[in-house]
């Protein structure tokens, strides 16, 4: 169970609808502490329209400000060939190409049939293979449309096994509502997973809407996904994805799984991160694990409080 990567989203994913725009040097900053406490990725931003998603305006310049050893380790979000691009260009090595199983929400999100931006990936694949640069397929209500209800697991397999994604180096299949349960999640990582060459990573991206982000998370990764999202303080959720609320806590995900390099001294800076992040955007912290910290007495026998 320990051994997966984490990508944290929490400058991407986690900002997004808190309305307010991080500084470029307070995103440095916390990306930076992030890649030096042992995570293993880290999401710094998205080529949304800044008119809609504010947090994410300054994302060009957080590549910018990043060195190319740190870009190695970091994702952009994108939804097409025109977005991809311009991360390229500042210096991304690393772009997730982001859809929705369902039309509905995909045109809420990115204004186009999903149809239309699986035909637009060879282009992005064709871009980031120019400079070397990897790409991700990001498959949005993998589980759940706002609009449309119950996805067919069949509509993700096709999608994930499209032959124009043949070039993308892995697949996430993402709970964007939080409503899916371990057993639906087992069954669908586990289908990518055998539909998918075995150097093709997959990837679980949860929220914790209903309470059940951990434990679909394990799920996944029992069922074959090499890497899970998760957000610092349990930030986070879509902007045009009535009823998502934050993602799966960092905290709380480390502290289920246990990787090798996660300590309770990590734990603590970790903590301290998320409280300064939700002070400076003025956003409750939803981590279990950091109530259930604060709530232990100093003295109790127990190393993670």
């Amino acid at each position: 169970m320990s051994r997966f990567r984490l990508r944290d989203v929490t400058l991407r994913d986690g900002l997004q609808l808190t309305g307010k725009l991080l500084p470029t040097e307070e995103k440095l900053r916390l990306a930076r502490a992030l890649l030096a406490l042992g995570v293993d990725q880290v999401e710094i931003g998205a080529m949304a329209r800044p008119d809609l998603v504010p947090p994410m305006a300054n994302t060009l310049e957080v590549i910018a400000g990043l060195t190319p050893q740190e870009l190695e380790r970091c994702w952009v979000w994108v939804a097409t060939p025109r977005s991809a691009q311009r991360a390229l260009d500042a210096g991304a090595r690393n772009v997730q190409y982001c859809l929705s199983a369902s039309d509905a929400h995909n045109l809420a999100n990115v204004g186009r049939s999903t149809e239309d931006s699986l035909a637009a990936l060879p282009q992005v694949l064709q871009a980031a293979d120019a400079v070397g640069a990897a790409v991700q397929l990001t498959i949005a209500t993998s589980f759940t449309c706002p609009f449309e209800g119950a996805v067919p697991p069949e509509r993700v397999q096709a999608i994930a096994t499209d032959p124009r994604a043949g070039g993308a180096v892995s697949v996430a299949v993402c709970d964007t509502l939080g409503q899916a349960v371990p057993a639906e999640v087992a069954r669908l990582t586990e289908a990518v997973r055998q539909r998918l060459p075995a150097t093709t990573g997959v990837l679980f991206h949860g929220h914790d809407t209903w309470g059940l982000g951990v434990a679909n998370a394990i799920a996944a990764v029992q069922a074959g996904a090499d890497t899970l999202d998760a957000s610092l303080a349990g930030l986070g959720g879509c902007p045009f994805a009535p009823g998502a609320s934050g993602n799966t806590a960092t905290e709380d995900l480390l502290f289920g799984l246990r990787p090798d390099w996660f300590t309770p001294e990590v734990l603590a800076q970790l903590r301290a991160l998320s409280a300064g992040l939700t002070a400076a955007v003025g956003e409750p912290n939803r981590s279990r694990v950091d109530a259930a910290a604060d709530r232990t007495p100093r003295d109790a026998p127990f190393p993670w409080a």
